[in-house]
């Protein structure tokens, strides 16, 4: 079928199918789902189990050891840490980036954690998986309410969530900082020592009187009748009015007689927010998959709007996070660049191909964009700064294909033959050079698109776009440019002395000089290479960039153990801190906008990049936002930055903006892997000196943080037993003393709230007061527990990390702005290889942070390389059916090097992943335009009988003119993306241009030398 015919012999219907497209493609784009970011799956889950007072050491042999052995019998398991601190077990089980199917996997894991279970000790909680770990919540907005109680915010909050939760998009509704209820049975020890009860017969009576216990059935002839005794509490009255049998007697008293019975919340609370430094709650919105998060932010907002309005003063929402917000500017941002871009290559074309070739060739953009959009819905992908990236990358490759083409007809036609026939020769002679050349242009993005990694599906919209864009370029280049070339092009007496006749005359002397001194000409090709190849040692090595959001993070952990009441009241100076310096006072105003701070947990995964940490009294969460992004960011960052260095001794801090691609918490981190904790902590502390020492870290520390403390008390068996005590009596009086113990449950409705007994002081007293606690025995004698016990004070672990089933520690480090990962490591790991040679046998070390996570980056992608080379390699040859020629095209890739080194130099710029994408665009455009090359200097050696060396010369001098009209509007093109793209899209334009710049000079010198070489062409003096 031939595609090119059919478009001239049915013009209308061609255009037809064209305008459709068009009106296609801007439907699309106004329907299309928008993101941020493309996103990637969330392979990791935790598993918590509680085992209340037990020790790090003891919850990891008991707890973390038990599940860890089943959890890693799972095939598809990459790796599982475990996290043991007092009480808890945190244990993330972490899935092998190859699995994209989650469910039956988290299904496999919930059986392995439930066989393990069976072993765990008496006293440990069900194990809880959670697998929606990954879940997003886009929008959060925080409820204050000034005036108001805390309960009456949390209504208010309640009544809010069951609203938004009937929009259509929307998946979830969280509820950020709820306080659990509890019902509190506060008892005062001398009252119940006068009356001669324990707390642990009040517990036990309490607990064996709320119970539902079936009382059978009644069966008739007719029917049968189920019996159901009165049993549980229904009010809190029914709780006052228990009544308690008083040992030894046949008295009876009301529980609320001996103990003060009230309704509150959690206490000490487990965590809180705060908005702006006042107390608020948060709603967490998570959208549906497949949901347009634009389309939803807008929804939410104007119905959060409405809701305000039925509430009185004093009650206010506020948004704390806004995906939309963010995803409206970048997909604003990008657009106006490849508007951008859109508008200068026109004008290129204009200035140089003349008004009426200009304005085909121009067609060709809006055109294969508009196909490519309406494409894009069709296979459900969304509109991101990957996907608008890519967009940008093949700019400059679908305008070389109308420009080849039009270039092709333009000579026919001036050389006398008919228009139509013209055209249809030009595409005939076209198609399969221009076919060969999207396809390995395309092909040297299918490695990103198969690599089995987290950033391979986070930058795999690339090869998708790139593909549809170019293919669609390559018909509408048969089809359309073709047509209007017959409709529209008027050739005009050529005029000689132009720009072009006069650049292409130079041209041709340099390369008649270059082909007859091959010598000299190789020699400087490969020095320049080699010389490439040091400068581009000296570029930076940056993964990839922050995000240039106006949000930044604060996280403040003080040592673990520490209450969350000192955790408040140290973030109170830092939030005064900020309310007093660093808060606009308007929108107009530069500086920070509101903050949400999480007291006590990391929030929710409001980005795909930030993973919060798990309830811990010792932590704080702050985001943070600004009036803009950008260089306030960073301005506001080093303030107060340099506030907590001066105000924060007692803890350690991390502020950081978003990131982009996967989450690196520490550019720079070190594990150490071995048995004994002692020697873990000596080899840390070597790595902590070694690194103090580089010119640029900070924020130096480990995981496992500062010893802890705890209170031992030794109960001696012979004396418990002498008295009439046991061990459970002095545990119970123990933690009703301190803490509280759960007694039973509450029904209210469909809500189950605790009932906690405690002592009145329960909360306000010291490790000191431990030993003067009374403990009654069977007699209901007081016995001091300092006659039953030695209570001593010791040090532990504060927390015991493994991974993989061995105790790892893990060192890390924050960088200066001038300092990246790549340049310590390169130091570090001599080092540490070293080092390692005098650490006893068992202990080894391996490198996390930015190096683990670039380094599988690279691996999955470098693992599918073979296979873009052999379809590259089949598609060439398919074209020229030559080794030879194949083999001149793929040495020219490597040289576009060149001007990337020292393009990314004179910029100021940086190597990353990034960058990588650009030199794959680069190699197809050098691909591209190699295979035009060689198959213009096939026809005239085949079609036209020209001698090699004419062949040669004159395929150059035709292609010289469509080559360079390539460069100029690929690097007028990305001119804007790197001016306004940011630090995330800088250097794939410096990459691209500069690499553009050097490469086209080689395709039109150093090709026709190879070429030469090869087939041993020789040339004389001209």
């Amino acid at each position: 079928m031939n595609l090119t015919n059919i478009a001239l012999e049915r013009r209308q219907f061609t255009l037809l199918i064209i305008a459709t497209l068009v009106i296609s493609g801007i439907q699309a784009y106004f329907s299309i789902p928008r993101a941020q970011d493309p996103g990637f799956i969330i392979r990791a889950a935790q598993v918590i189990t509680y085992f209340p007072g037990a020790s790090p050491e003891r919850v990891e042999e008991l707890v973390s050891d038990k599940l860890e052995e089943k959890i890693r019998q799972m095939p598809e398991l990459d790796f599982v840490t475990s996290e043991n601190k007092t009480g808890v077990s945190i244990i993330v089980v972490n899935i092998r980036e190859s699995y994209t199917d989650m469910r039956p996997i988290w299904d496999n894991l919930r059986r392995k954690v439930d066989e393990a279970s069976r072993d765990l000790p008496e006293g440990t909680s069900t194990p809880i998986v959670n697998d929606e770990f990954g879940d997003v919540y886009g929008i959060v907005y925080g409820i204050t309410g000034d005036g108001f109680s805390y309960a009456e915010i949390k209504e208010v909050a309640d009544n809010v969530r069951n609203d938004l939760l009937l929009i259509e998009d929307v998946a979830k509704v969280d509820i950020l900082g709820a306080q659990d209820e509890r019902i509190f049975v506060e008892y005062k020890p001398s009252r119940l020592n006068e009356i001669g009860i324990s707390p642990k017969q009040l517990a036990s009576a309490l607990s064996s009187r709320n119970i539902i216990n079936p009382g059978g059935e009644i069966y008739t002839e007719l029917e049968t009748i189920t019996l159901e005794p009165s049993g549980d509490f229904e009010s809190i009255r029914d709780l006052r009015s228990t009544l308690i049998n008083i040992p030894g007697s046949n008295e009876l008293v009301s529980l609320g007689d001996i103990a003060h019975i009230y309704r509150g919340y959690i206490d000490p609370p487990k965590n809180f927010m705060r908005l702006n430094g006042e107390q608020a709650l948060g709603l967490a919105v998570a959208m549906r998959s497949g949901g347009n998060i634009t389309n939803l932010g807008s929804i939410v907002e104007q119905r959060m709007e409405e809701i305000l309005q039925s509430y009185p003063i004093g009650i206010d929402f506020k948004k704390v996070a806004m995906e939309s917000d963010i995803v409206n500017k970048t997909v604003s941002d990008f657009v106006s660049n490849l508007l951008q871009a859109i508008v200068v290559v026109t004008l290129v074309m204009l200035a140089f191909l003349g008004l009426r070739t200009g304005v085909i060739v121009a067609v060709l953009i809006p055109v294969a964009i508009a196909s490519t959009l309406f494409v894009m819905t069709l296979l459900d992908i969304g509109m991101d700064q990957i996907s608008l990236a890519a967009l940008m990358i093949a700019l400059g490759l679908l305008v070389d294909n109308a420009i080849v083409m039009a270039e092709s007809i333009m000579v026919k036609m001036s050389d006398g033959i008919e228009r139509k026939k013209a055209a249809l020769e030009a595409a005939n002679e076209l198609k399969i050079p221009l076919l060969t050349s999207s396809l390995t242009t395309s092909a040297a993005f299918l490695p990103i698109y198969l690599a089995e990694s987290a950033i391979g599906e986070y930058t795999a919209p690339l090869f998708k776009v790139v593909t549809i864009t170019l293919l669609c370029s390559f018909l509408v280049a048969l089809t359309l440019i073709p047509l209007l070339c017959v409709l529209f092009i008027r050739l005009k007496q050529k005029q000689q002395g132009g720009f072009f006749d006069v650049l292409t005359e130079r041209y041709l002397v340099v390369l008649n000089w270059v082909l007859r001194h091959k010598a000299i000409s190789s020699a400087a090709v490969i020095g320049a290479f080699g010389l490439a190849m040091v400068a581009l040692g000296w570029v930076p090595k940056i993964f990839f960039p922050p995000k240039t959001d106006p949000i930044f993070t604060i996280e403040i952990e003080f040592p673990l153990g520490t209450p969350l009441a000192y955790t408040e009241k140290r973030i109170n100076e830092i939030e005064s801190y900020l309310d007093t310096e660093l808060l606009s006072k308007d929108d107009k105003t530069p500086g920070i906008r509101n903050w949400a701070t999480f007291l006590g947990n990391g929030g929710v995964r409001f980005v795909l990049t930030h993973s919060p940490k798990p309830a811990t009294s010792n932590y704080a969460f702050i985001l943070v936002n600004t009036t803009e992004g950008g260089k306030l960011v960073d301005a506001l960052m080093a303030k107060v930055d340099n506030y907590l260095f001066d105000n924060l001794a007692d803890g350690q801090y991390t502020i950081r903006k978003l990131e982009n691609g996967t989450a690196i918490k520490h550019p720079v981190a070190v594990r150490i892997s071995g048995k004994d904790s002692d020697q873990l902590f000596k080899i840390a502390d070597s790595i902590k000196r070694r690194l103090s020492e580089f010119n640029g870290t900070r924020n130096i520390q480990d995981n496992w943080g500062l010893s802890q403390k705890k209170m031992r008390i030794k109960i001696d068996p012979q004396r418990a037993q002498r008295a009439g005590i046991t061990h459970s009596d002095i545990a119970t009086s123990l933690q009703t003393a301190f803490s509280g113990i759960t007694l039973t449950e509450f029904r209210e409705g469909d809500k189950i709230i605790p009932v906690i007994m405690r002592s009145h002081s329960a909360g306000s007293r010291n490790y000191e007061t431990a030993g003067t606690l009374g403990v009654l025995n069977n007699q209901g004698v007081s016995v001091p527990i300092t006659q039953l016990a030695d209570p001593e004070l010791v040090f532990q672990p504060a927390q015991i990390f493994r991974r993989n089933g061995e105790k790892t520690l893990e060192v890390f480090a924050d960088l200066d702005t001038h300092l990246t990962a790549a340049q310590v490591n390169a130091e570090l790991i001599p080092w540490l290889e070293k080092a390692q040679q005098s650490w006893p046998v068992g202990y080894r070390w391996t490198l996390g942070g930015e190096a683990e996570s670039s380094g599988k980056a690279n691996e999955s992608i470098a693992e599918k390389l073979p296979i873009a080379g052999f379809i590259i390699c089949i598609l060439l040859m398919g074209q020229f059916n030559c080794i030879r020629r194949t083999v001149i095209i793929l040495l020219t890739i490597p040289l576009a090097l060149i001007g990337v080194s020292f393009g990314l130099l004179a910029a100021k710029s940086y190597f990353g992943f990034m960058t990588f994408l650009g030199v794959i665009s680069l190699a197809g455009i050098v691909i591209n335009n190699a295979i035009v090359l060689l198959d213009r200097m096939n026809q005239e050696h085949d079609d036209f009988g020209h001698s090699w060396q004419e062949a040669v010369i004159n395929a150059c001098q035709s292609r010289f003119r469509p080559i360079l009209l390539t460069t100029f509007t690929t690097v007028l093109g990305l001119i804007p993306l790197w001016l306004g793209g940011g630090p995330m899209w800088e250097p794939m334009a410096v990459t691209i241009i500069f690499g553009l710049l050097v490469s086209t000079v080689l395709t039109l010198l150093v090709i026709p030398l190879i070429f030469s070489i090869f087939f041993g062409i020789k040339y004389q003096a001209q």
